[in-house]
């Protein structure tokens, strides 16, 4: 993979400016090709594995494809197929900046490699290395309008938290060293039972939850989606988030006590990181901002099948950890396919209407039919609605509450499934209520606003990745039985000693999903054959379009249509204690009898980055700006600072310090 790499990048130096979409397409299909067949072995029989060798640096460095990595190497690969095909005809609308797009495909093929580096590293020096390289590629993919100020300030953002996520894992694992004497994830199964410990886990937990995007650890979500292309909205929000879940799953592999503690704890965070996301995401004007929050929810969903199954495990039901943990793999996937397929549709309507405010948008369904049909997909698949891929995931989810809930004696874990249980249905309304209001104002009624120009429907280029997501998606829905029997795989082989292979056991459980995927054919089948038959009787029929019926009123004002703001206020008002509105209007003077115009607006601010995020980054900055001389400009104080780590480095040397 790393010489396809560097071929790929040299070539997309040299080769001519037309050419370079192509050539990235080759190279991600050329390293797709060369990962998917190991991942397919490791997934379908025995974990793949071989070493590096760097001597005099850290040795043998192990590479692993175990089952649980094939599952994400193999939605990697697909996201980031699916991703350089959009992106070949979205960035064909900024031809005017060369340099950006040929930076961009250098660094999509470099980011793309590095995620699958990630999974396939089993020691931490190389594990490092190459999520450092993800995060630094990512970056230069975010800020691809580096001219634009907001885009830069939003890069900046996102690349302060990648780092934080680096320096947390990065002492994970130099504290994991001086503990085992080892690198390795697996090391983690070698620690003994103290603090020291618990505090490893915890380093490496945050690390990846900030990747993953739990709360409080979320607020470079909302900021580095709206400034990155959609494409790259599409392929972070379906894989990166994702690798931060990749980790979480790996270290706790090896975690070998206070299951119960650590699956409670993770529960609670998801179930609050879920409400708090889907309750933002409700209220913003911005939908590809919409689109990050929604994110944030999915990330509370997956964690909470993880919570599941630690419980599971801590209370020796086998049943329930499998239920957890393969309901959040699966919604790690169905999650990766609708919001890549909905990042695409919002940036569709970007690209026609520049604008990513819903409330100057309003009737695309009649100008961008296949968009709008696609978008409405993806809308009800992540609210979870039958028939969708969506639903099955979450079905699973909530298989694996009630399943505890029937056999947790225990009065505090029952009532935390309860309020679990009731949580997740509120998130799901609340979802629906979202995309409600998000497909309705976009595509639906009147245009609110004067556009620059007539939007079309996106090109063939663009739908074609839509289609292939599509597919995927109804592929889990009609055989949701097939996806879970091998997510039962990556379960029992990542934990073979706590859960026990019960492949018979959950016979019934891949029955029922079967049945499910046979009713959702059924649906389905009718469904197309009604309008078959519908359109066969009026195909030939003259059609006369006339106006909607008004209810009697037939002086339509566009500005009377239902705005996102009116249709979530109830919602924004009952909420309030997690979501807070600001309000900016003129001051009304008390001599103005007859008002003429009037200026008022409203928006509702994300209150931990308000009030927590922001605050600690500012007694930071505060506290670093002490140590401003020592980046001083001088080159003989670099020279200096040098010689003193040298002069460190043999003092440690000589007294065996440092081996």
């Amino acid at each position: 993979m790393a010489l396809v790499l560097g071929s790929g990048v040299l070539g997309l130096i040299i080769v001519r400016e037309s050419y370079r979409p192509l050539l990235a397409l080759f190279v991600v299909v050329v390293n797709t090709i060369l990962s998917s067949i190991p991942s397919i072995l490791a997934l379908i029989g025995d974990t793949q594995t071989g070493a590096l060798s760097i001597p005099h640096f850290t040795g043998d460095i192990v590479i692993r494809i175990d089952s649980l990595s094939a599952w994400f190497i193999l939605i990697i690969n697909f996201t980031s197929i699916t991703g350089v095909i959009y992106g070949s005809g979205y960035l064909k609308a900024y031809s005017h900046l060369k340099v950006n797009r040929e930076l961009h495909w250098i660094f999509y093929t470099l980011f793309h490699a590095s995620m699958l580096w990630v999974c396939i590293f089993e020691h931490g020096v190389g594990f490092l290395i190459s999520w450092e390289l993800m995060s630094l590629s990512s970056l230069m993919l975010v800020i691809f309008e580096f001219q634009n100020k907001a885009t830069l300030k939003a890069g900046i953002n996102y690349m302060v938290q990648m780092h934080l996520s680096v320096v947390l894992l990065t002492l994970g694992f130099i504290w994991l060293y001086f503990i085992t004497g080892s690198f390795g994830f697996s090391a983690l199964a070698q620690m003994p039972l103290n603090n020291a410990s618990v505090w490893v886990f915890i380093l490496l937990f945050a690390g990846f939850a900030i990747k993953a995007g739990f709360i409080p650890f979320h607020s470079w979500l909302p900021h580095a989606h709206p400034a990155a292309p959609s494409h790259i909205s599409g392929v972070m929000s379906g894989v990166i988030v994702k690798l931060g879940i990749y980790g979480i799953l790996r270290i706790i592999m090896y975690l070998r006590y206070d299951w119960l503690l650590f699956g409670e704890v993770i529960l609670i965070l998801s179930l609050t990181t879920a409400l708090y996301g889907i309750a933002n995401a409700a209220l913003k004007y911005d939908f590809k901002q919409m689109l990050a929050y929604c994110t944030i929810e999915n990330v509370g969903i997956i964690g909470i099948g993880l919570g599941i199954g630690l419980i599971g495990i801590g209370n020796r039901d086998s049943t329930m950890a499998i239920l957890g943990f393969s309901g959040a793999l699966l919604h790690t996937l169905n999650h990766s396919l609708f919001k890549s397929l909905l990042f695409f549709g919002a940036g569709s309507v970007y690209q026609q209407t520049h604008t990513r405010n819903i409330e100057h948008l309003g009737g695309l369904i009649k100008k961008m039919p296949v968009t709008a049909v696609l978008f409405l997909i993806g809308a009800m698949a992540i609210g979870g609605v039958p028939p969708f891929n969506g639903f099955v995931s979450e079905f699973i989810i909530y298989k694996g509450l009630f399943k505890g809930l029937l056999s947790i004696q225990g009065i505090s874990q029952s009532i935390l499934l309860v309020l679990t249980i009731t949580g997740l249905a509120i998130v799901g309304g609340m979802s629906l209520m979202t995309f409600t209001k998000t497909f309705g104002v976009i595509f639906l009624g009147n245009p609110r606003k004067e556009l620059h120009h007539e939007p079309k429907e996106s090109s063939f280029v663009m739908l074609l990745p839509q289609y292939l997501i599509v597919a995927a998606m109804f592929g889990v829905a009609l055989a949701p039985g097939f996806f879970f029997s091998y997510a039962l795989k990556v379960v029992t082989d990542a934990f073979p000693k706590t859960i026990p292979d019960v492949m018979g056991s959950m016979s019934p459980v891949i029955d029922n999903l079967s049945n499910i995927g046979l009713v959702s054919l059924v649906f389905m089948g009718l469904l197309v054959s009604v309008y078959g038959i519908r359109w066969l009787l009026i195909r030939k029929r003259d059609a006369d379009p006339y106006e909607t019926w008004g209810c009697g009123y037939i002086a339509p004002v566009k500005k009377a249509q239902y705005t996102g703001q009116s249709f979530t206020r109830s919602f924004g008002l009952l909420f309030r204690f997690m979501v807070k509105e600001k309000k900016s209007a003129e001051k009304f003077p008390k001599q103005r009898i007859y008002p003429e115009s009037y200026r008022f607006s409203t928006n509702y601010i994300d209150l931990l980055e308000r009030y927590l995020v922001i605050p600690l980054a500012k007694r930071l900055t505060f506290m670093l700006n002490y140590f401003q001389f020592i980046q001083n400009g001088q080159i003989q104080s670099y020279v200096l600072y040098g010689l003193f780590f040298i002069i460190l480095i043999f003092l440690g040397t000589a007294f065996n310090l440092i081996h």
